[in-house]
């Protein structure tokens, strides 16, 4: 596991956090959970994980994800630092949808925070979050039941998920790029290309790319090992290489940016699949998706 950096956030902003959190509240959560046993409920067994997450810490969390301490502390922290709001910002992004979503799959969904979100915003689809963590899938259910919605979660690599070709009509991303590295990140784009139906939407909210090359402090706030990478990038060009159209990308409130395209429909195929997905009136059932092998 890498050695832990002298980061912004070590040196003068966990201090403050600290104190604003209720970390006796935090304290108590963490040990009434038996992490192991909860975690299993999700855990796939054969899953491997790739080299650039389990060999890093995350926001100087030792272990990263595959730490549950870090399921616990992620909704308290992130409040502080998608500013001005987690919840305006969460909510400006799934305002760029465009789609009347059936099917919606969140990768990298880690505590569920837009995936509960996106479910209030489509009560009738089926919404399922995807992530690496299994601690971060407890926490994610945990809040599903409280807030009494349904939605399934699975144990999974964002890069090749196991599901079928077309089968969401809407593939989201929120804070997940800037965590990995792009090679990784190219090829979570071209699983979402794959996974989505023609005309179907891929949403991205993440740090705004031209604000955090601008502005290189950003970088050094949290132990992020391939922000630089990401900042240094461009997603549009990422998002139109793996075959999105109607590429769009929009500032939020300066530190973020969301992102969006639509998988081409077959000029040919364009009426016939609208009409016969609007004939068969066939609601779509979680059982039919495989588990990834």
């Amino acid at each position: 596991m890498a050695v832990g950096q002298d980061t912004i956030w070590e040196r003068f902003l966990k201090p403050i956090v600290r104190s604003l959190i209720d970390e006796e509240k935090l304290r108590h959560f963490y040990k009434s959970v038996d992490w192991e046993a909860e975690s299993n409920r999700f855990a796939q067994p054969n899953l491997v994980y790739p080299h650039y997450y389990r060999s890093q810490n995350f926001h100087g969390i030792e272990g990263g994800y595959l730490n549950p301490g870090a399921s616990v502390s992620y909704d308290p922290i992130t409040q502080y630092f998608v500013p001005p709001n987690e919840t305006w910002v969460r909510q400006d992004a799934t305002d760029k949808i465009q789609v009347q979503p059936r099917r919606i799959l969140d990768l990298g969904c880690g505590t569920g925070s837009t995936t509960l979100m996106l479910k209030r915003a489509f009560p009738a689809a089926e919404v399922l979050g995807l992530d690496l963590s299994p601690y971060m899938l407890v926490m994610a259910d945990y809040k599903a039941r409280e807030a009494s919605l349904d939605i399934h979660w699975r144990h999974g690599n964002a890069e090749d998920t196991g599901f079928p070709d077309a089968h969401f009509d809407l593939v989201t991303a929120s804070l997940l790029f800037h965590e990995t590295p792009p090679t990784a990140t190219r090829s979570i784009l071209r699983e979402c290309f794959r996974l989505l139906t023609p005309g179907g939407q891929v949403l991205i909210l993440d740090g705004n790319q031209n604000t955090l090359q601008q502005a290189s402090w950003l970088t050094e706030i949290f132990e992020e090992p391939y922000i630089r990478d990401y900042a240094a990038g461009n997603l549009d060009a990422w998002m139109g290489a793996a075959g999105f159209e109607a590429v769009e990308t929009e500032q939020l409130w300066w530190v973020n940016q969301v992102s969006w395209g639509t998988k081409p429909v077959p000029a040919k195929d364009a009426v016939p699949q609208r009409q016969a997905a609007s004939a068969t009136g066939k609601d779509w059932d979680s059982s039919e998706i495989p588990a990834p092998a």
